[in-house]
């Protein structure tokens, strides 16, 4: 079986720009391919139809959605653990560029995609084997709204020290 392959749609013909923005802002990302509409595509013709991109190397599909039937919601997030404050205060101010900031450390970026960008240090607290722990973790990230994670806050709330 192959592997999965996630379709984004990109509304307002923006899906080259979208895709190049992505590709900018991660590491390990690069387009792969950029597919034109053919001429029986008619005024969309020598447009791009879809761009087949990789983030941190795992593949996408942008699709070029010529209207706004369907748009991207929270029910589909794109997370990125970070190791380190300057990766996760570098693609927070990046994603949130002409986007905005959400509840939880949450963000939309400018095309409408929600993505979780927090300290990878999270994963392991949520899946602790001390309650205590994985509750701390919790009520930190809960307080969050519109800002990113601050990992030395995150680390100290879950030592029970903030």
């Amino acid at each position: 079986m192959q592997p999965l392959v996630p379709h984004l749609w990109i509304n307002d013909g923006k899906v080259d720009e979208a895709v190049d923005f992505y590709v900018s802002l991660l590491d390990d990302s690069r387009v792969v391919a950029r597919m034109p509409y053919g001429p029986e595509a008619g005024e969309w013709a020598g447009q791009t139809m879809a761009v087949t991109f990789e983030l941190v190397g795992h593949t996408y599909v942008a699709i070029n959605g010529a209207d706004t039937r369907f748009e991207p919601n929270e029910a589909i997030s794109l997370a990125v653990p970070c190791d380190t404050q300057e990766e996760i205060d570098r693609l927070w101010s990046g994603l949130t560029d002409g986007g905005k900031g959400g509840p939880c450390g949450w963000l939309q970026d400018r095309y409408g995609f929600s993505w979780q960008v927090y300290p990878a240090s999270l994963d392991e607290h949520l899946a602790s084997d001390d309650p205590e722990r994985a509750r701390r973790a919790v009520a930190y990230f809960m307080t969050l709204d519109g800002v990113p994670f601050v990992l030395d806050d995150l680390e100290a709330a879950v030592r029970g020290e903030g």
